[in-house]
């Protein structure tokens, strides 16, 4: 791959880092709004990011040669995927339920709701 888009492997390390950034932010995304797309609680959004974030350590250590068992790199994983799951939830939770029940709630922001007067 090497002089094909980059001239040194280093160019191509940053962007494959990015895509798997990129991947693993958007399957958490989806994870919480799959979750919330099912009406299921927010602890179920918790255990999927946790074993989401197992899944991520092990791309980290196939591609990038990262430790696999790492107490502090997977608290950091399952933080940052946490941040997009819970997004994910809010955002299609607070859709739900303005537009399921839109003549309790109406929508104060993407992620919450409030009863109407």
């Amino acid at each position: 791959m090497q002089g094909l888009f980059f001239e040194t492997d280093t160019g191509v390390r940053y962007v494959l880092r990015f895509l798997v950034l990129l991947l693993g932010f958007w399957t958490a995304w989806r994870t919480g709004k799959a979750v919330a797309e099912g009406w299921q609680h927010y602890p179920t959004v918790i255990v999927y990011t946790l074993l989401l974030g197992v899944v991520m350590r092990f791309l980290h250590y196939a591609l990038f040669q990262g430790p696999f068992i790492s107490p502090f790199y997977y608290v950091i994983d399952v933080v940052l995927l946490l941040i997009f799951a819970t997004a994910g939830y809010r955002v299609r939770r607070t859709r739900q339920m303005v537009d399921n029940y839109y003549w309790l709630y109406e929508k104060t922001s993407a992620f919450s709701w409030k009863k109407k007067d």
